[in-house]
């Protein structure tokens, strides 16, 4: 807008302030859309606080449709970057509100995940060292993966998609240090302690024809006492355009969940790749029935920049202290590592 003003015989034409800078709230002025700075920063607050409902309630969210409560739950530590773009955002904008908006969301954030971050514990005389890992049926170095998994030093190694001739190179390079060892369908365990009562853990969904035998359970006699070792590879999810098909998934998890319900030995272990994070709903038939590491991210998928874990270590009757993820081998997966305390 101009305004003319006129000066005895001359006039001169002046630019008047936009209405937008004209209008004040508080400190600031709007934006160059007329919006004042109290807009702004109430949009920002509600993010916020929507971000912190997420978060808090995030069983809230239905998964009947495209299973979207269960697609959320697979990367809920990710809504944390939410927070740290809507502070810079604060800070740019120099907005007190939408800052005290933010503690909201990064209370409940560090009440889920923050004890995650605390170090862990070197092993104690009752405990065990575990390898998790998902070799890959498409490994092209076995013999290297078996090395890697092997410098961890740990009393037990769980592998999946194990298939000849690859299985034969894992079995000749892991014999010298883990001399038992159990294969059913393209799941095994090698153990520094013998092995014992070992059967095929039927946990195939009903919809799946084709052959699949992707569990095992045996009995570990460490000095400690017998535990009962379950190892599982659990159906692929996918994300599609109308949500996340996890349906084989959460079928499997519920068979497993049930084989592990009516387990007679006490301590149980569970290691394996099982497609989701412990957060997600659809693997509640176990998280609900088992302990999760309390220690560490270990973001385990995919290898080449890992955004979750999805290969994970549970335990009934024992804790799960810190996990941690090993170097990358050949697998599309990384290798996880996890300290068990027994008793």
């Amino acid at each position: 807008m101009v305004e003319r003003v006129d000066s005895g015989a001359t006039s001169t034409v002046k630019a008047a302030a936009p209405r937008w800078a004209q209008h004040r709230s508080g400190r600031w002025e709007g934006d160059a859309r007329g919006r004042p700075a109290w807009t702004r920063e109430r949009f920002s607050a509600a993010l916020a606080v929507l971000a912190a409902g997420l978060l808090a309630f995030h069983r809230a969210v239905p998964n009947s449709v495209g299973s979207l409560g269960s697609l959320l739950e697979a990367f809920l530590p990710w809504l944390g970057l939410v927070v740290v773009v809507l502070l810079g955002m604060a800070l740019l904008r120099r907005s007190a509100t939408a800052l005290v908006a933010l503690l909201l969301p990064v209370a409940v954030w560090m009440h889920l995940f923050g004890g995650l971050f605390l170090s862990g514990e070197k092993p104690g005389a009752h405990d065990l060292v575990v390898v998790q890992h998902n070799v890959s049926d498409e490994n092209t170095d076995p013999a290297g993966t078996a090395r890697v998994l092997a410098d961890a030093e740990p009393d037990l190694i769980a592998l999946e998609e194990l298939v000849p001739p690859a299985l034969l190179v894992y079995e000749k390079t892991l014999a010298s240090d883990y001399p038992y060892h159990a294969v059913r369908g393209t799941v095994g365990l090698w153990s520094k302690h013998p092995l014992a009562d070992t059967w095929l853990l039927d946990i195939k969904p009903p919809g799946i024809t084709e052959a699949w035998s992707r569990g095992l359970r045996t009995v570990v006699h460490t000095p400690h006492g017998e535990i009962a070792a379950y190892v599982a590879h659990l159906p692929s999810v996918r994300v599609r355009a109308s949500g996340l098909a996890s349906s084989w998934r959460d079928e499997s998890a519920y068979l497993l969940g049930k084989a592990i319900a009516a387990e007679k030995l006490k301590t149980v272990i569970l290691l394996g790749d099982l497609n989701s994070t412990v957060d997600d709903r659809g693997l509640a038939p176990l998280t609900s029935r088992m302990n999760v590491a309390e220690r560490g991210f270990a973001f385990s998928f995919p290898a080449a920049f890992p955004l979750a874990r999805i290969d994970q270590v549970m335990a009934r009757s024992a804790t799960v202290g810190h996990i941690r993820t090993l170097p990358a081998t050949g697998s599309d997966h990384l290798p996880v590592a996890a300290l068990i305390t027994l008793g």
